[in-house]
């Protein structure tokens, strides 16, 4: 079974977590992507979805999928039922890395307005630590070189991700070649530094429920 199958079929799966009747969150990328696609199928049966990006806000609408704001939404419901995205990689406490499409922002805030995160993933995004994937972080442009700098003081090597602006109008710094064992404490770090919208670690946004494709079918973890 090839990677695009995996995903596929774990994108599928999600499917059985999207309640009728609710506001369904959507995340981004090509795992995302392949969920929106198989959530097209059910699309009469649910109120909306509030996406994460402008592409992912796009490809909704492109299967007739209506598109609700964030606030709009949250003055129908309390929360949105459930939350389906991948991830770049994630850790056996479902800690993840996210930002590798630059929407971590938006997509920290759909899911912590959802009552549940589903994580969708293959199993090549498993990892014992966070940290192989290098973690994104959305600055406002000011402070640019005050980021890269406290992160590379917390042993990061920080890349401005080149030509590329984020749905919000801010830069992201892609920080590599660092080791998040205590992934919450260096999320709220992090986010501490003036500047800093948020970075890619979602401890607090942590997924409920991964659910991972693998050659012998899909695992729920």
């Amino acid at each position: 079974m090839t990677q695009d199958e995996m995903k596929r079929k774990v994108a599928e799966a999600a499917l059985a977590y999207v309640k009728p009747g609710t506001i369904v969150g959507v995340g981004t990328g090509s795992t995302a992507n392949m969920f929106i696609d198989a959530l097209a199928g059910m699309k009469d049966e649910i109120l909306g979805a509030v996406a994460s990006s402008d592409a992912t806000a796009e490809r909704l609408a492109g299967h007739g999928i209506p598109v609700l704001d964030l606030n709009d939404a949250l003055t129908r419901v309390d929360t949105l039922s459930v939350y389906i995205d991948g991830a770049d990689e994630f850790d056996p406490e479902r800690n993840l890395t996210k930002g590798g499409g630059g929407a971590l922002t938006r997509e920290k805030i759909v899911a912590a307005a959802s009552s549940q995160f589903i994580c969708i993933v293959d199993e090549s995004k498993k990892v014992e630590y966070l940290g192989a994937f290098p973690l994104p972080i959305e600055v406002i442009p000011m402070a640019r070189e005050l980021v890269a700098f406290e992160a590379a003081k917390l042993g990061g090597r920080p890349v401005l991700r080149e030509g590329f602006t984020t749905d919000n109008g801010n830069i992201i710094i892609d920080v590599h070649d660092l080791k998040i064992y205590e992934a919450r404490k260096m999320e709220d770090h992090l986010n501490s530094i003036p500047g800093v919208v948020t970075n890619g670690i979602f401890s607090h946004q942590g997924a409920d429920i991964v659910l991972m494709g693998t050659p012998a079918g899909v695992v729920s973890l």
